[in-house]
């Protein structure tokens, strides 16, 4: 009971702070980029840690304050748009980001920890697994339908997650990928996925001022987007966990592990969704 109770408070707690994130002000929802890729990072590092040896505590602080450069200039610069001002953040940042790039590959050829090489591969990976999908988070946040859009991909990652858990734990009988992750079943994975549809429908409902214009193939389509990846996006973390021998990511969310394990659906589903997005403005 006390677990559960932990649990609970510390889901309500996170998810409160996701959403006060999005909708208050494009400052809030900078901060709240720049928080999840700071721990995002660093608790991917620290895996890696685990497994490979680790690159040392400067290498670190490098790599997280390359994921804060990516995700806080991308912002300034899809914030921009439209202003003038956006080439200057470009360059400025983009800039920025090459020092960093530059700085990390010379740190490599000085380290004496560990597989340097290898350690320079996990560093540049966790820029393009963790920093760079949170950064794409502004090119949703700023789209058409803005808060709505996102806030809604967030509620169909955690309905879609729902619905897995509820029909796989009830009526899981065939394993989706047991080499990777033994408790997901194919009736699990299309459960997710009805509630991820259903809860593109109810969009409309919800919020009619942005999703009114959007046929229901189109939302329908959204949910089956955020289905399909957000399980690619879970079973890839739990082969991240799996390869260095841990249940959790960390412990920072008491009852859910680490901060990866609450937004490893959103790292896939994220890009899915900007290329779907891009897509549909296409056709």
């Amino acid at each position: 009971m006390k677990n559960f109770v932990l649990r609970s408070l510390t889901g309500a707690l996170y998810v409160a702070v996701i959403v006060c994130g999005i909708v208050i002000n494009s400052t809030l929802f900078t901060a709240l980029g720049c928080l999840l890729a700071a721990l995002a990072v660093n608790e991917f590092l620290h895996l890696v840690d685990r497994h490979e040896g680790g690159a040392g505590l400067a290498m670190h602080l490098l790599d997280v304050a390359g994921a804060l450069v990516l995700v806080y200039g991308f912002d300034s610069v899809v914030f921009s748009l439209g202003t003038g001002s956006s080439f200057p953040f470009l360059a400025a940042w983009g800039g920025l980001y090459l020092i960093y790039l530059i700085a990390r590959l010379v740190a490599t050829l000085y380290s004496k920890r560990g597989c340097p090489v290898r350690s320079l591969v996990c560093s540049l990976g966790a820029q393009v697994y963790i920093a760079l999908p949170i950064a794409l988070m502004s090119l949703v946040y700023n789209s058409r339908q803005g808060v709505a859009l996102l806030l809604g991909v967030f509620i169909m990652i955690w309905l879609s997650d729902t619905g897995a858990y509820l029909v796989g734990s009830k009526f899981g009988r065939h394993r989706l990928f047991e080499r990777v992750s033994p408790k997901k079943s194919w009736e699990g994975f299309f459960g997710g996925l009805l509630f991820a549809v259903a809860a593109g429908f109810l969009f409309r409902f919800g919020f009619p001022d942005s999703f009114d214009a959007r046929s229901w193939a189109e939302l329908a389509g959204l949910g089956l987007v955020v289905g399909v990846f957000g399980t690619w996006g879970d079973l890839v973390e739990s082969l991240i966990k799996r390869t260095v021998g841990v249940k959790d990511s960390g412990n920072l969310l008491p009852g859910h592990g680490g901060i990866l394990d609450r937004i490893d659906s959103l790292l896939l589903v994220i890009p899915a969704v900007v290329v779907y997005s891009a897509l549909l403005l296409l056709f």
